[in-house]
């Protein structure tokens, strides 16, 4: 009888020497092609622009199969939703907002003045962005965890208006997961839309003259939380409308694992990420032969056992999932910078050590009994992270998201005075030489 087909393909590094780009073409990723959604999405988006609810009506019968009655969600609806939630889940939502509120709460920035001359200072003042547009999506998943993950960042920071808007669910008479009303109202927010997908995005960018209610929907200036290709699509499409946190992509895991690693333990995180999504990316990285083979034994062990088979599956066996062999745990650490994972685990000897290591990644999780599903519900960071190697240049959402620097500058006569060479200088090299008359102006007595 042949031996069953790996569920995870095998890229061999060992004894290879690449660049940087070499590299990071090698490895495994999903395919995302955004610009082909951008088409698929513009029309919808446009329509949202000009016809506001009556475009969002359209597009929610056309693609979530239901024309809710409210575009905005009644406050009787999260109360009852809030009144009705599982006790259970309230109390780890609880905990869940606890944590990252503790964690959120030490990120805050003060304002900061440095005193650059006697007489000249520079602030730099935090400010809040006044009002946001969260997106909590409802595809295969109801993530009541997205909703702490977006609406906590944002109250710690001081934002003074959120707007929340999820998917529209037919057997729940058009209004978006009763769970996820829930976790609306047990955080206080009273303002929640029954959108999804691009028109979603779309409406909280341009807003609505009337959602159906005679009250309009003032436009966001920030839109942020996770979606599928065409949510990412959209948020390229308005932005600069808005700011945008990012255009997420598939979910992504990377293990750094190396012999002292359970194998297990490894297959379950393999498998916990897998479970997102067909696209979903499941890549270890290993100096370990034995290691990848007991994990793939695992793997057909917890994999036929799973809730969603099927889905794992393809996942596992899709291109963007592998088995990456490198000569070391120094190798290894140059596959997984320039993999630059959403989430990475580092499961090696010393693992915090190895970590302290890591330039590219969205978030570390450090040690055997740091999974990163912990991550996504009860560790006290975010889950709504960068993707698609995109952790080389930006972070996760946070508290900073929704912050903006200002520098406040004070000079008197005499710091003026001092600058005064050095600004008129640079004025006249620059062919300004308005810039350095304002200055001169002030010295004319």
């Amino acid at each position: 009888m042949p031996a069953p087909t790996p569920f995870l393909s095998t890229i061999d590094l060992r004894s290879r020497q690449l660049t940087a780009a070499e590299l990071t073409a090698a490895l495994p990723r999903a395919e995302l092609d955004v610009e082909s959604a951008v088409v698929a999405v513009r029309p919808v988006v446009e329509d949202v622009a000009a016809r506001g609810a009556a475009a969002v009506g359209d597009a929610s019968e056309k693609f979530d199969g239901v024309r809710p009655e409210h575009l905005r969600v009644p406050q009787e609806e999260l109360v009852r939703a809030l009144a009705e939630l599982d006790p259970e889940i309230r109390a780890a939502l609880e905990d869940s907002a606890a944590r990252v509120r503790a964690v959120d709460s030490a990120q805050s920035r003060p304002d900061e003045t440095v005193e650059v001359v006697p007489g000249g200072t520079v602030t730099q003042r935090w400010v809040p962005v006044r009002r946001v547009g969260l997106y909590v999506p409802g595809g295969r998943a109801v993530l009541p965890s997205s909703v702490v993950m977006n609406v906590v960042p944002a109250q710690i920071a001081g934002v003074e208006q959120i707007v929340l808007a999820s998917p529209p669910q037919k057997e729940f008479g058009g209004l978006p997961h009763p769970t996820i009303l829930a976790a609306c109202a047990l955080l206080g927010v009273t303002e929640v839309l029954a959108v999804g997908g691009a028109q979603a995005i779309a409406l909280l960018a341009y807003g609505a003259e009337d959602l159906g209610d005679g009250r309009g929907l003032e436009a966001v200036d920030l839109v942020t939380g996770p979606g599928n290709v065409y949510v990412a699509a959209a948020k390229r499409l308005v932005r600069g409308q808005v700011g945008i946190d990012a255009e997420a992509g598939p979910t992504e895991i990377a293990i750094l694992a190396d012999a002292t690693a359970d194998p297990a333990f490894v297959a379950a995180d393999l498998i916990s990420q897998a479970e997102h999504d067909p696209l979903a990316a499941s890549v270890l990285v290993t100096d370990s032969v034995d290691l990848a083979g007991a994990v793939e034994a695992e793997l057909a062990i917890q994999v036929p056992a799973a809730t969603h088979q099927e889905r794992i599956d393809e996942a596992l066996r899709g291109q963007q999932s592998g088995v990456v062999l490198v000569d070391d745990i120094a190798q290894g650490l140059a596959v997984v910078d320039a993999y630059g994972a959403e989430h990475l685990e580092i499961q090696t000897a010393d693992a915090a050590a190895v970590a302290a290591q890591v330039t590219n990644a969205g978030a570390i999780f450090v040690g055997s009994h740091s999974p990163v599903s912990l991550g996504d519900y009860a560790a006290g960071s975010n889950h709504v992270l960068p993707t698609g190697g995109t952790s080389r240049f930006t972070g996760g959402l946070g508290v900073q998201t929704f912050l903006r620097g200002i520098h406040v500058v004070h000079y008197d006569r005499g710091a003026l005075q001092g600058a005064r060479a050095a600004a008129t200088t640079l004025a006249r090299a620059e062919g300004l030489p308005a810039h350095g008359a304002a200055i001169d102006i002030r010295f004319t007595d």
